[in-house]
């Protein structure tokens, strides 16, 4: 699946950096993909950041 965190709805809880810091990270205060992560397994930690994100700033396409 792809993974994308919109920087226009983030307001950099830090909440998905919590949840899956394998995939996220903090960068100029606001929550971001990792390089080379973009595209992930079907990973249930991923699932939780973007379920539980306050902003609705994660998005996960197949």
């Amino acid at each position: 699946m792809k993974v994308r965190v919109d920087p226009e709805l983030c307001y950099g809880s830090g909440d998905c950096v919590y949840r899956a810091p394998h995939v996220f990270t903090v960068m100029d205060g606001f929550g971001a993909v990792l390089p080379g992560r973009e595209e992930t397994d079907d990973d249930p930690r991923v699932r939780e950041a973007a379920e539980g994100c306050p902003s609705q700033a994660i998005t996960l396409t197949d």
